[in-house]
């Protein structure tokens, strides 16, 4: 497990550059004494592991930046990949406050030739517009939400595309969570599309930290929602991470079709295939404990595999650790 002494850790994502696995995250220090003000102070930090178990922190990847810009109130979740001429471009949230006081959140990037330092790009390269995408103006929602990018290449060379949290217009205020879309030639300049899923009576309020990846030939939408977030119809599953079994990574995804993956105990759920193997892991952060108090800390690996036409988290070793581990407390695991 990942964890820090003195600070909060929660929303991160991976990257791989062939030899070591690199670990961003979200923290803030526990100084603020109040768990649910660390969204307003979060940094990306980062660290670094052989086995996917022991990680080394290193030099921070991003901070916010000086008022006023985009991201001058914090920095959130995003995802980091590399162009073919080997720059690294990490993807990012950048969340900043409206007069009212509410959040607005729009997509931004930094690049680097080494995963360690980064130079941030400026302006942000998107935001939630309409007429595909909820903005602050409605009034309907707690804040703009667009964000925790996910960017990966076009699986027929057509380019980059990105998914983000965001918000349809219209329907079930519960239910208004969609994956939004975007598209890119070159990471640089991006084109804003209509999301890959549609708001839903039976759907989330927020379609959080999406990814997409194919596990074992099959693929599948990973997002993360809290009951208090969705739907009364979703309520009783009190699922924290959630899969989509889909036809391609690029949808259309059927949020309807969810089951979760994991309680409310753990969030944010990543899948990661280990590269000496080609094994598949889920990661996830420990979210709250028996009462109901954030804990924070990203997992250890948890095996994952198909049962009966879902994914599901199977008990077994973890990674090279020499003894069979169960899952997590918090993982729904499956019979082997």
């Amino acid at each position: 497990m990942f964890d820090l002494p003195g600070s909060w850790v929660w929303d991160y994502w991976f990257a791989d550059d062939g030899e070591k696995y690199h670990l961003f995250f979200l923290y803030a220090s526990r100084a603020l004494h109040d768990p649910d003000a660390r969204h307003y102070r979060a940094s990306v930090g980062h660290a670094v592991s052989d086995d996917l178990i022991t990680w080394t922190q290193v030099a921070d990847a991003l901070v916010r930046s000086d008022a006023r810009a985009f991201d001058d109130l914090a920095t959130w979740t995003g995802s980091t990949v590399q162009a073919p001429d080997g720059t690294w471009y990490l993807f990012y949230t950048g969340s900043t406050l409206a007069d009212d006081g509410k959040n607005i959140q729009r997509i931004g990037y930094a690049t680097s030739s080494d995963l360690v330092t980064w130079t941030k790009a400026g302006d942000p390269v998107l935001e939630a517009a309409a007429p595909w995408y909820e903005t602050l103006a409605s009034g309907d929602w707690h804040d703009e939400a667009f964000r925790d990018p996910w960017v990966f290449a076009d699986p027929g060379g057509d380019g980059w595309h990105m998914l983000v949290t965001a918000r349809a217009p219209e329907g079930p205020v519960r239910g208004r969570g969609v994956v939004g879309h975007a598209w890119s030639p070159d990471l640089r300049s991006w084109e804003l599309r209509p999301p890959l899923s549609m708001p839903s009576v039976d759907g989330f309020g927020q379609v959080e930290v999406t990814q997409t990846a194919i596990v074992d030939g099959r693929p599948v939408l990973l997002f993360s929602c809290l009951a208090e977030h969705a739907m009364p119809s979703r309520r009783e599953d009190r699922g924290g991470t959630w899969a989509v079994n889909a036809s391609s990574l690029t949808g259309p995804f059927d949020i309807d079709a969810a089951y979760p993956l994991t309680d409310e105990s753990l969030y944010v759920g990543r899948l990661l295939q280990r590269r000496d193997d080609g094994a598949w892991f889920l990661f996830a952060f420990r979210n709250v404990d028996e009462n109901g108090s954030f804990v924070g800390g990203v997992t250890d690996p948890m095996p994952v595999a198909w049962r009966d036409g879902r994914l599901v988290v199977v008990e077994g070793p973890a990674a090279e650790r020499g003894t069979d581990a169960a899952p997590p407390s918090g993982a729904i695991a499956a019979p082997i």
